[in-house]
């Protein structure tokens, strides 16, 4: 299976600035998502930014990096444009790995992949993991998604979907017998034919209200497939407190 992984890198983040520069076990934390990458078996990874201090530093730990408009609305649009620069043929399976996921596992960049790659109904391809918290649950950072019985994407939301008619659960972990509510992953891959075409089309009424990207493939009749993770995805660094956490976590050796 031959894939690239594209990891867009922007410097203004609102709630941390400069956050793929940040200092993460003596590297920069764009560093570790470059290594995740080139280790799930990616026949080329590219970083896409807007900005020459990202591009120094990946050419320093031996990034190929591509400088793309500072105009750019999004990570997928920063992706697309990467695409055309390196030369991308339409059918080349893309996958889109945000650069605030130190800790992604290769084998999920992998399956995103895969997944993709073995479904030609498919026009794009995510993960999900099963949600075991209440906490997460009701969490509207926590990005749900329902599925049909095939696996492609119905809805996503930040509200608790499918909603219990009968009271939500008391447990603060939820029983093994739940609807299998389940959490999106923000992995994604795409062939570059669908992706031309997804930068094209304006922002919709549904991803404005929710602020999730992938509502404007479904607004338009796209089809999105979802598989469920084969492997624990570790939260990425939106915070401060994100970053103190995974500092930590690094430190025992993880």
């Amino acid at each position: 299976m031959n894939f690239t992984v594209i990891i867009p890198a922007r410097f203004q983040a609102t709630r941390l600035p400069g956050k793929p520069l940040a200092d993460l076990g003596g590297r920069p934390l764009l560093q570790w998502v470059h290594e995740r990458a080139l280790a799930s078996g990616a026949a080329r990874v590219v970083i896409a930014t807007d900005d020459a201090r990202i591009e120094a530093a990946g050419r320093a730990f031996g990034a190929e990096v591509v400088l793309t408009s500072t105009e750019h609305r999004s990570g997928t649009d920063r992706i697309a444009e990467a695409a055309r620069q390196i030369g991308l043929a339409n059918d080349a399976v893309v996958v889109n790995v945000q650069g605030d996921e130190p800790l992604m596992p290769p084998a999920l960049i992998r399956q995103v992949a895969g997944n993709l790659a073995s479904r030609s109904a498919a026009d794009m391809a995510t993960l999900s993991q099963r949600i075991i918290t209440l906490a997460e649950l009701t969490n509207p950072n926590a990005v749900k998604v329902v599925t049909s019985r095939d696996g492609y994407a119905l809805y996503f939301s930040r509200a608790l979907i499918p909603l219990p008619r009968d009271g939500m659960p008391e447990a603060e972990h939820l029983p093994e017998v739940s609807p299998g509510w389940q959490r999106h992953l923000g992995i994604y891959a795409y062939r570059v034919a669908f992706l031309r075409a997804f930068v094209q089309w304006p922002p919709c009424p549904l991803e404005n209200t929710e602020m999730l990207e992938q509502l404007r493939a479904l607004w338009n009749g796209a089809s999105v497939h979802v598989d469920e993770a084969r492997a624990a995805a570790p939260q990425g660094v939106d915070t401060p407190e994100d970053l103190a956490r995974l500092r930590a976590l690094i430190a025992t050796g993880v």
